[in-house]
């Protein structure tokens, strides 16, 4: 009876598993299969509705199952431009790199090094970022490539504020390119960096001695009334300590007052590189709105087609 009943627990068992595995078995006998157009597409849709880090994985498995496909090597420029949008600079930089390795004789390889270049200058890699360029005007004999690449040097250093060097690369774009990029109407623009706002530190440091008088001279006059104010209480109240016969505290007081007096003058200092830091940049801001041209990444833009041709 006792054997009887559990051979029947068994097989209610057998049952119960076998009807719980039913649907992995009819699923694992199921091949799901895809093809290089609907892979593509796929990724294609995602990066169009913005889902960038979607868009990177589907666009990497097409490369992945399809690599002698027509589009792997748009699917990796694409990859990179995903990162590139999304913020993702060094991952930008690695998925251009492979264009350019795979792929070193074609447009979207030239892109890729304008595009790597752009994604070193987001990182502040600024000498990385002119290696790149280098690396790009040596390789290529297409003049209209040099140029270009001439052209983003030139920004590069601005952005740095070298205008020199800016200058240099901008004169070395050829005549036939040089009212595409409107430099006649930026070298005049450029020309009046020298009419930049500045402030002398050192000029700073030294109205300091008056507290908040370095501050006063660069325009930042609620931090030269604090500086003035707290200063003076300090020195005051160090004054009146002595005059009490309170030698300590009046030590006290001068002691704390020259550290806030030290501040003072630093401060001032540190005001003065503020102010003409934020002027340069508020003067490159104005030259890129004016005159900055907008060269796009995108390699379906058509405003600027370029071939590339190296020898080795």
């Amino acid at each position: 009876m006792k054997y009887s009943i559990t051979l029947l627990l068994f097989f209610a068992l057998y049952l119960v598993t076998f009807f719980m595995l039913l649907p992995g078995l009819a699923y694992a006998g199921t091949v799901i299969q895809i093809d290089a157009d609907s892979q593509y597409g796929f990724a294609e849709q995602y990066f169009l509705k913005g889902e960038y880090s979607r868009a990177v994985d589907e666009y990497k498995r097409f490369v992945y199952f399809f690599p002698g496909d027509d589009r792997v090597e748009r699917a990796l420029y694409q990859c990179g431009m995903a990162f590139y949008i999304g913020r993702q600079y060094a991952d930008a930089i690695a998925s251009f790199n492979a264009v350019i390795d795979q792929f070193f004789s074609s447009e979207l390889a030239v892109k890729s090094y304008f595009m790597v270049s752009e994604s070193h200058v987001r990182l502040n890699q600024y000498s990385a970022a002119v290696i790149n360029l280098h690396n790009l005007i040596t390789r290529s004999h297409d003049a209209d490539v040099k140029d270009e690449a001439n052209y983003r040097l030139g920004w590069i250093y601005i952005e740095t504020a070298s205008w020199d060097n800016a200058r240099l690369y901008f004169e070395k774009i050829s005549r036939p390119n040089r009212e595409k990029f409107r430099l006649e109407r930026l070298s005049a623009e450029l020309a009046q960096e020298a009419g930049i706002a500045r402030k002398s530190p050192a000029l700073a440091g030294a109205l300091s001695i008056v507290p908040g008088g370095g501050q006063l001279y660069c325009e930042r006059y609620q931090d030269a009334l604090i500086a003035f104010l707290l200063n003076g209480a300090l020195i005051w109240a160090a004054y009146e300590a002595f005059d009490d016969d309170n030698n300590p505290l009046g030590a006290l007081l001068t002691l704390v007052e020259l550290g806030f007096y030290a501040g003072n003058i630093y401060g001032a200092v540190g005001s003065a590189h503020k102010y003409n830091r934020g002027k340069t940049e508020q003067f490159i801001e104005n030259l890129k709105k004016h005159t900055k041209i907008d060269l796009s990444g995108d390699p379906e833009s058509k405003s600027i087609r370029l071939s590339l041709r190296f020898t080795f």
